[in-house]
This record gives structure tokens, C-alpha cells and sequence, in this order.
């Protein structure tokens, strides 16, 4: 029988995979790593403006990546500089800025450890309220802008002729992007979240004909990885989280061994 801390975290696990395979495929498609990297950098100056003026961490998360992806859409407009340079310019100095700003507060004792890994086996029913609360009105928003967002990554010349609106879309997805990075961190922490969003999706590439396929096929193997990660973790006494992206990048590996062949005609329709 398992124990009660432990099907938590299956729960919450499955809640964020579900989530983060499908939003993953866009990250895949638009070659985004490094933005999702950026955003999950922030989420530590996050947990540091929660723990100086006691708020939610989740909400103060989820502010500080959204705020740093929307002065990123500002600066690609103003700065001057290539994309990777104010990715770059943001993610390590908001992540600088956070450890500082926690090495100031002697006053609050901070396990830096599982913000950075995560802390599964410690998630609470509130925090699975918060993730399946969260990863289904993100679900919701990411099926309604499915067509526009898509049609952007295709082409995005011919998305605006056609009368979509392919900024909105950029806009709604960066914040779609901060909200599982708030409800992941819990789960993952901060310097494992990026490979969530994209181990998933680039394991499913290789396995589908089209990119409704993909997105499914991405929510199951990281629902995979993680119920396959908790279980090892649980065998052989290992860290939760990297454990979860290890069993990830297993499944990818896994997925190089399906035939070229095969996998170039199955990828047909995929950006």
C-alpha cells in the first residue's frame, strides 16, 4: 500500500505533465528553449518577492515570469539586441538578482535545494488544487488559441494574411508559459522545469503524424516519466525530481531506436 505523501505526488505530478507536454510541443516547434529557461530562471526572483513581502510563492511566481516575458516582447522592440542576447540578459540576471535578494533575508531560512529540484513528496491538497485548478483553465486557454498560435509557428506571414492575430496569440502563450512554470515548481524546481516542457515533446515528435498526435502523445510520456521517475526514485532512494527528468530523457532515448524511415513519415504535418 502507498503511502499517503506518496500518491500526492503521483497526483500532482500527473497534473503538471498533462500540462506540460502539450505546451512543450510549441516550445519543440518554435525552437523556445532558451525562453523557458529564462522563465523558470525568474521563478526564483519569484520565491524571493513571495518570502520579502509574504505573499502566495505560487502567485509571485507566476507575476515575476510573467512580467520578464512581457518586457522581453518590449525589448526584442526597443533594445536593439539579437533574441539569445536579451534571453540571456534576463534569465541570469533575474536569477542573480533572486539568490542575492535571499542571501539579504537572514531572517527566513530557505531550502535553496528544493526550490531548485523541486520537492514532489511535499506537495500538500491544496497545491494539487492549485495544479489541476491551474492545468485545466491552461488546457482551456491553449485549445482556444490552438489554430492562431499554430498558424504563427507555421508561417507567420501567412497567419496574419489569413486574419489571425499572431501577437495576441505570442502574448497569451508567455503567459500560459509562467503559469505551469508557477505550478511546476513545486514539482520540479527551477533548473528542471525547462525539461519537462521539452523532453516530452521532443520524444513525441518522433512517434506522430500530425500535431493534435503530438501534443497527446507528449502529455502521456510525461505522464510516463513521471509516474516511472517516482516509482525508481522510490526504489533506489534517489532525488525526486531529477529522477522524474532522467526517466524523461530515457523515454527519448528510447524513442531514437523507431526506424528514420518510419519517423520522417510519421513527422509529416509537425512544424
Amino acid at each position: 500500500m502507498l503511502d499517503d505523501f506518496f500518491v500526492r505526488a503521483l497526483l500532482a505530478g500527473v497534473g503538471v505533465a498533462l500540462v506540460a507536454g502539450p505546451l512543450g510541443c510549441f516550445i519543440v516547434w518554435r525552437r523556445l528553449a532558451y525562453f523557458g529557461d529564462t522563465l523558470s530562471h525568474a521563478a526564483l526572483l519569484g520565491v524571493a518577492f513571495a518570502l520579502l513581502f509574504e505573499v502566495n510563492i505560487t502567485l509571485a511566481v507566476f507575476a515575476v515570469a510573467a512580467v520578464v516575458s512581457l518586457l522581453l516582447l518590449a525589448l526584442q522592440r526597443r533594445a536593439g539586441l539579437s533574441s539569445d542576447a536579451l534571453l540571456g540578459l534576463l534569465a541570469h540576471s533575474s536569477i542573480a538578482i533572486g539568490l542575492v535578494a535571499l542571501s539579504f533575508m537572514t531572517w527566513v531560512r530557505v531550502d535553496l535545494i528544493s526550490f531548485l529540484f523541486g520537492d514532489i513528496l511535499a506537495v500538500s491538497r491544496t497545491d494539487i488544487a492549485v495544479i489541476y485548478g491551474g492545468g485545466i483553465a491552461v488546457l482551456g486557454v491553449l485549445a482556444w488559441i490552438w489554430r492562431p498560435l499554430f498558424a504563427a509557428t507555421v508561417n507567420r506571414e501567412i497567419a496574419e494574411a489569413e486574419g489571425q492575430n499572431p501577437r495576441q496569440a505570442d502574448i497569451v502563450f508567455m503567459v500560459l508559459m509562467a503559469t505551469v512554470i508557477a505550478i511546476a515548481l513545486k514539482i520540479v524546481g527551477v533548473l528542471l522545469i525547462t525539461a519537462m516542457l521539452i523532453i516530452p515533446a521532443a520524444t513525441a515528435r518522433r512517434m506522430v503524424s500530425g500535431p493534435e498526435q503530438m501534443a497527446v502523445v507528449a502529455g502521456v510520456a510525461a505522464v510516463a516519466s513521471v509516474v516511472g521517475g517516482l516509482f525508481a526514485s522510490l526504489q533506489w532512494d534517489t532525488p525526486s525530481g531529477p529522477t522524474i527528468v532522467v526517466t524523461a530523457v530515457c523515454l527519448f532515448v528510447a524513442s531514437l531506436l523507431v526506424p528514420a524511415t518510419f519517423a520522417s513519415r510519421r513527422r509529416q504535418g509537425n512544424p
